[in-house]
């Protein structure tokens, strides 16, 4: 039973966004589900989309994607016992200050937040790695495969 990791998305402009996630979060061994819902605009249809997905026995990681008022973490992190990361777009129109409706949650209310899509998914990927040892792995080859880089560089640099 492979992990789960669901992206919701608060409207279909997020779609592209989600996508970035799910293909890191697919390289990492999870299985993807993409969903959407507006705690604004459809809550009830939230509420029983994460009722359903809370009743799966499968360990599962949740990701947010809402701007501009970030409802929908919040609200997907009182309605869950899994974890929640709040990944919003960024929004040119409001100069990044549509973030802060993603840092401060009320008390009891504690989504992650990551704000670059593929460093969400690998902290979905860490957070189920607890669960399951192929994403570990998956992990940990990424990690490698990062510093790999950054040495590569550095002897490439020192040779110029």
């Amino acid at each position: 039973m492979k992990p789960l990791l669901v992206i919701l998305m608060g409207s279909k402009a997020d779609c592209s966004h989600a996508e970035k996630i799910a293909e890191a979060a697919t390289a990492f061994g999870l299985e993807v589900e993409q969903r959407i819902g507006s705690a604004h605009k459809t809550a009830e249809h939230v509420l029983n989309l994460l009722k359903t997905y809370e009743a799966d026995p499968r360990p599962k990681v949740y990701i947010t994607i809402a701007g501009r008022s970030n409802a929908l973490s919040g609200f997907t992190d009182g309605c869950v016992a899994s974890p929640v990361i709040a990944c919003p777009p960024y929004a040119e129109a409001f100069g990044g200050a549509d973030i802060y409706s993603s840092l401060r949650m009320p008390s009891g209310i504690a989504p992650a937040l990551v704000l670059e899509p593929t460093n969400a998914a690998l902290l979905a990927a860490k957070i189920l790695g607890v669960y399951d040892t192929e994403v570990r792995a998956e992990v940990k080859m990424y990690q490698q495969r990062m510093q790999a880089l950054l040495i590569n560089d550095d002897a490439e640099l020192r040779s110029e």
